[in-house]
């Protein structure tokens, strides 16, 4: 598609304002619409999803929830607002069976991309997401420069449902390794280590994982603002426990038994490095 192709942004959280402004920035027609009306510079603001998406050649959703995507697509009837020929990119993490029903209700003539992103706030703002895609071949040239835009690079995993399973896996490995981290600190400070040298213990060694690191330093000096927020892993590591059944992920069900704890104390908007403050 040309440099005229027409986006939609569905949702402006701190995950799709980021994406948007680099729609934006790549000079893609850029419409918008957010539950609470958000200005974005150089993007058309709609009043509704419906009025967001009616002729817009690529429209995606970044919502929190299967609940909210299906309220703002289905119940609103957005979707009888969609081109024919739209691409339709579902890019927020909804779990396997959102992801199935919402593509069996794609109106005919529009293809459903299942394309989840992993990366947090700054990638996000930096365009420099992964994009896990999956869905027909004929989708992939349309969404080719909207994602160009927003994603350092784009795997096509198959047919729609693919993307979602592996952004399901994927989390659920960074989530392991953030628990990691918050419970090697914990056991550190109890007994009598420096912190900083747990640091430099791990640093450049086979044990260093850029996401382990920044959790760590963030846990570190007590900064919990929201890169990704606890509330948010903590659905993925659920939906990740529902699909594979919870006899069959151990690790994960304790996992989210905790963070639910940390969630319930209060720290569910903080970023997900606040698992910290729960142990």
């Amino acid at each position: 598609m040309s440099e005229e192709t027409r986006v939609a942004v569905l949702g402006l959280g701190i995950m799709g304002a980021a994406m948007a402004g680099n729609l934006v920035a790549a000079g893609l027609p850029t419409t918008v619409w957010n539950r609470t009306p958000k200005p974005l510079p150089g993007a058309t603001v709609a009043a509704s999803p419906a009025e967001a998406v009616a002729g817009a050649d690529v429209v995606i959703t970044m919502l929190s929830t299967p609940e909210a995507v299906t309220e703002v697509m289905v119940a609103r009837g957005t979707l009888e607002s969609l081109a024919p020929g739209a691409v339709w990119a579902q890019m927020g993490t909804i779990g396997l069976d959102a992801t199935a029903a919402l593509a069996g209700q794609a109106p005919d003539g529009v293809l459903f991309v299942d394309a989840p992103v992993s990366g947090s706030s700054g990638p996000a703002r930096a365009g420099r997401l992964l994009i896990l895609a999956s869905g027909p071949d004929a989708a992939r040239r349309r969404v080719e420069q909207p994602f160009a835009a927003i994603g350092r690079e784009t795997l096509w995993l198959g047919p729609a449902g693919r993307g979602s399973a592996m952004k399901l896996a994927i989390n659920a490995y960074m989530s392991v390794l953030i628990e990691g981290v918050a419970e090697a600190l914990r056991l550190a400070t109890e007994l009598g280590l420096d912190p900083a040298d747990l640091d430099r213990a791990i640093e450049g060694g086979p044990l260093d994982a850029p996401i382990a690191d920044a959790k760590l330093h963030k846990m570190q000096s007590g900064d919990y603002s929201p890169e990704f927020p606890l509330e948010w892993a903590l659905k993925d590591v659920d939906l990740a426990v529902a699909a594979a059944g919870a006899d069959r992920l151990p690790l994960l069900r304790a996992l989210s038994q905790q963070w639910h704890k940390a969630v319930g104390e209060g720290h569910g908007r903080e970023d997900v490095s606040a698992a910290r403050l729960a142990l």
